[in-house]
């Protein structure tokens, strides 16, 4: 196979459509309500959703619809500026009420439609506002129509996040993966992330697509860590146009796996923008973790790496302070010698089994650069992990601190 990243978004893909609008739900005029749809729909679905126990309304009824149509939806309606959250029965009546106006412009039943909302919790959705503003969506195909869809979910984002890429097989069709993502700050996911739409032209079904997004979700967003705060609203979702000259994938084990390599590569880049993009972040903090018992524990300290407050911290001071990492390893390890344990900084190893002299001056410009690289091998066993953060700046505080008012 061949697996090339492309330009594109979520309406690169053939049989998909999107469209943004100004619905009012915010407090400057910018657009904030989206929609991603199969064009002739309606298409395969897979989503994974947030494991907060405090879940959103709009959590309640995609979970709902997406049960109720075994898997097959005609699009997701998005909107920004009010979470629709810890809303109660009003607010599950909200969301069933933007799922149904969405559908009405679709031309399907409301349960093919999936309601997504992020923003502030505890305030009521003005699904008015949504139903008054769904008619000037504009639904199109192609890359601009995808972006601005992508702007339209931001909240403390400071710019869209798309990824595609291109897969070749033989005797058939390319085949295209494309994705939006929003997510800035509450963002320590189990299970999800703050919000993320994939599209395929693929020809497989809801099963197949849930076990590829599954595997993909557990080593790229839930590797992703901001704050260490998990959102309400968490979710993503992966769907299928099965458009064009397709091979039938379940068929073929290998072509299968194929997609699910294209997949992984949007998902990652997707997590590995909203790491970069994190609140107040100034640089993205990447983590390898290598010679664990298993891959599970290697993203398991990955994660702790990268979402450790004094880490994160030390990377915005271009601090090296190893010790840092050494102690983050420590606390999560299942099993750690000492005396096996290397830590390095960019491309500077600095400790191996105890301090090693180091230019500290050229690990502190290290830790300056956009993408800050943290390496840690156990040499204990062959598990690989990796993890994406972002430092800690006097701004996330800022911007979390005045988030309401």
């Amino acid at each position: 196979m061949t697996l090339t990243s492309v330009p594109g978004g979520v309406a690169s893909t053939p049989g998909f459509v999107a469209g943004a609008a100004i619905a009012g739900l915010r407090s400057r005029p910018l657009p904030d309500l989206a929609m991603v749809a199969v064009r002739d729909g309606p298409g395969s679905a897979a989503a994974v959703f947030t494991t907060n126990r405090f879940p959103a309304a709009p959590i309640h009824v995609a979970r709902e619809h997406l049960e109720a149509n075994g898997g097959r939806i005609r699009g997701v309606v998005a909107n920004a500026g009010c979470a629709n959250a810890g809303t109660g029965p009003a607010g599950i009546a909200d969301a069933r009420r933007m799922a149904a106006a969405a559908a009405g412009e679709l031309g399907c039943r409301p349960e093919d439609v999936l309601p997504v909302s992020t923003g502030l919790i505890g305030s009521r959705l003005r699904v008015d506002r949504i139903e008054a503003a769904l008619p000037s969506l504009q639904l199109r195909a192609g890359r601009a129509a995808g972006t601005a869809a992508a702007r339209a979910i931001m909240t403390t984002d400071t710019r869209p996040k798309e990824a595609a890429v291109r897969l070749e097989l033989p005797d058939q069709e390319p085949i295209l993966v494309a994705g939006m993502a929003k997510g800035s700050g509450m963002i320590h996911p189990q299970m999800a992330t703050m919000l993320a739409f994939l599209t395929t032209d693929a020809d497989a079904s809801p099963d197949l697509l849930h076990g590829l997004l599954q595997g993909a979700v557990d080593s790229t967003f839930n590797q992703v860590t901001v704050d260490r705060d998990e959102s309400t609203n968490d979710l993503v979702v992966l769907m299928a146009s099965g458009r064009g000259d397709r091979v039938q994938l379940e068929a073929d084990e290998w072509r299968t796996a194929a997609l699910g390599e294209a997949v992984h590569a949007v998902c990652r880049s997707l997590a590995q923008q909203i790491a970069a993009d994190g609140e107040g972040a100034r640089r993205r903090i990447d983590v390898v973790v290598t010679g664990t018992g298993d891959d599970a524990e290697a993203r398991r300290l990955a994660r702790a790496v990268a979402g450790s407050n004094l880490v994160k911290a030390a990377v915005h001071g271009a601090d090296p302070n190893w010790g840092r990492i050494a102690a983050a390893v420590g606390q999560h390890a299942d099993t750690l010698d000492p005396a096996c344990l290397r830590i390095s900084i960019a491309d500077q190893v600095v400790f191996d089994g105890a301090p090693l002299a180091f230019d500290e001056r050229d690990a502190s410009r290290a830790l300056r650069r956009k993408v800050v690289n943290l390496g840690i091998d156990l040499q204990l066993g062959p598990g690989r992990g990796e993890a994406w953060g972002c430092d800690l700046s006097a701004e996330y505080v800022a911007i979390n601190s005045e988030y309401r008012t």
